[in-house]
C-alpha cells in the first residue's frame, strides 16, 4: 500500500488459534488505556501526581449478517462445553480484493457473548450476529496496524 493511500477495510477476518471463524463486517473496541492513579503530595499544591498502574484492554465486538460462516462460530462455541480455555486470536482488516491492510493479535482470548439475530416479521431487517471477545493484550508484528 502506498503511503498516500487510506486504509479502508470492508471485512475483518477472524481466526482463533488458527480456526477460521470467517469474515465480519464491523469490528469495534480494538484499543487499550493506561489506568492512572492520582496521588496528592503534601506541601505540593501545584499539581497532582498521575501514576500509571496497569494496562486495560477493551472488549472487541464483531458483527456480521448471518451467513454460512455462522456455522463455524457455532462449532467453535460447542467446543467450550467441557470448559473455556484462553486462546489467541488474529483479526485482519481486508479490502474487497482480499488485501490485508492491518492485523491485530489478541492474547488470552475468551468469548464473553454471542448475540444472534432478532427475527421479527413486522420489522424485516438483515439477520445479524455479534461476537464479543475479552482479551489480555496484543501481540505480534503489525500489532495495531
Amino acid at each position: 500500500m502506498a503511503s498516500d493511500e487510506v486504509a479502508v477495510a470492508v471485512a475483518f477476518v477472524v481466526k482463533i488459534d488458527d480456526q477460521d471463524l470467517g469474515a465480519f463486517n464491523t469490528c469495534d473496541g480494538l484499543g487499550c488505556e493506561v489506568v492512572v492513579e492520582q496521588r496528592e503530595e503534601g506541601g505540593n499544591n501545584g499539581h497532582i501526581w498521575q501514576l500509571p498502574t496497569r494496562m486495560k484492554f477493551s472488549n472487541v465486538k464483531l458483527s456480521r449478517p448471518i451467513t454460512a460462516d455462522s456455522a463455524k462460530l457455532m462449532r467453535w462455541f460447542s467446543t467450550m462445553a467441557g470448559g473455556i480455555k484462553r486462546k489467541t486470536a488474529t483479526i485482519e482488516a481486508r479490502t474487497l480484493e482480499g488485501t490485508v491492510i492491518a492485523r491485530w493479535g489478541l492474547l488470552d482470548v475468551i468469548p464473553i457473548r454471542w448475540t444472534g439475530p432478532q427475527l421479527n416479521p413486522d420489522s424485516p431487517k438483515v439477520a445479524t450476529e455479534t461476537l464479543e471477545l475479552a482479551h489480555h493484550g496484543f501481540f505480534g508484528p503489525g500489532t495495531g496496524g
